[in-house]
């Protein structure tokens, strides 16, 4: 588990600069105790979700702008590797490469040895799975080999951010969060993703971290599965879906009191949405969300294991109306600290 956030901030992932010495000073600026490291999509294909954590895919190809992999070449030989640096937690393979994460690598130049914990985010097992395709458009999700190789190939590049957060930024905590959208289809029969598969991807990477993992699903999905997975952060999109989540506020209790920390995105990450409110606003939204919570949950508890973040990553966004957004964040999380009226 994590140090229990008490109701600071932090934001998400995404952010819409290109610039990411730019993108970091940013969030160091507005989230001193709890950074998260930017991941920069506009900066190119190879940033965005799914490919940014692509690069040592065995067979991955990148064709028409989609990620598959190609049958046409034999990856047995790779994914033996992948299987035995994974029994070896040998993590230094799978770094992220520049190209690949530019504000990681921009903020390993930075001490962060100050804040209470430092944050990063890595494509979630299902939603890699359910994008990447293979020659007949068949998600690698249903690939028995593959499926069981996500978890593993994924927990190598966590361990590695785990790791270089810890000492190329010395990071006193970390939180690893595993970006997965596609959990909403929990239970669909249209894009049916099995929870067994699900559940064993994400015990794989849990056993390989030493540090917090977390999950972040924007989506509403079936949020007791999610809690009974343990991760050390839930990151839900609340201005959306609250009510649905809290459907399960006995579940959220037993969460909270082993230590589980639910981050609440309260604050809209589309500028549009975000526009039309106020700080008054957002803060009667939060305040809201608690009492009903708290009808369950013991108040003292919810306050010390909650963390408020926006909706989502602020990748559709300019600059200043992202950094907009994240203030507003931080400015939210220390009026409900009651450091500021």
């Amino acid at each position: 588990m994590i140090p229990s956030p008490e109701l600071r901030a932090t934001g998400v992932g995404a952010l819409p600069q290109r610039d990411p010495d730019a993108a970091c000073r940013a969030v160091l600026t507005v989230f001193p105790e709890i950074p998260f490291i930017p991941t920069l999509p506009n900066r190119g294909l190879l940033e965005s979700i799914v490919f940014a954590d692509s690069e040592h895919l065995p067979g991955g190809v990148v064709r028409e702008g989609r990620l598959t992999v190609d049958r046409g070449t034999d990856p047995s030989e790779a994914m033996e590797q992948i299987l035995l640096d994974y029994l070896e937690g040998n993590a230094e393979p799978y770094r992220v490469g520049e190209a690949y994460g530019s504000g990681f690598h921009a903020m390993m130049g930075r001490d962060l040895s100050g804040p209470l914990l430092v944050k990063c985010q890595v494509t979630g097992p299902v939603t890699f799975g359910m994008q990447v395709v293979d020659e007949t458009r068949r998600p690698i999700l249903y690939d028995p080999e593959y499926a069981d190789l996500l978890g593993k190939l994924l927990a190598l590049r966590a361990r590695w951010c785990e790791e270089a957060m810890r000492e190329r930024m010395g990071a006193r905590a970390t939180l690893v969060v595993l970006s997965e959208p596609y959990l909403a289809s929990l239970g669909s029969g249209v894009v049916p993703v099995d929870p067994g598969v699900a559940a064993s991807a994400f015990g794989d990477i849990a056993d390989l971290l030493e540090g917090g993992l977390g999950i972040h699903c924007c989506a509403n999905t079936d949020w007791g599965f999610v809690l009974r997975l343990a991760p050390a952060v839930v990151s839900i999109d609340a201005w959306t879906y609250a009510r649905e989540f809290l459907l399960y506020a006995d579940d959220v209790a037993r969460y909270m009191e082993t230590g589980g920390v639910v981050a609440w995105g309260v604050v809209p990450a589309d500028y549009a949405v975000f526009a039309a409110e106020t700080s008054d606003s957002l803060f009667a939204r939060f305040r809201d969300i608690r009492a009903r919570a708290t009808e369950t949950i013991d108040p003292d508890l919810f306050d010390r294991q909650s963390l408020i973040t926006p909706t989502c990553g602020i990748r559709n966004a300019g600059e200043q109306e992202a950094t907009a957004i994240m203030e507003a964040t931080a400015l939210l999380s220390r009026r409900l600290r009651g450091e500021e009226p």
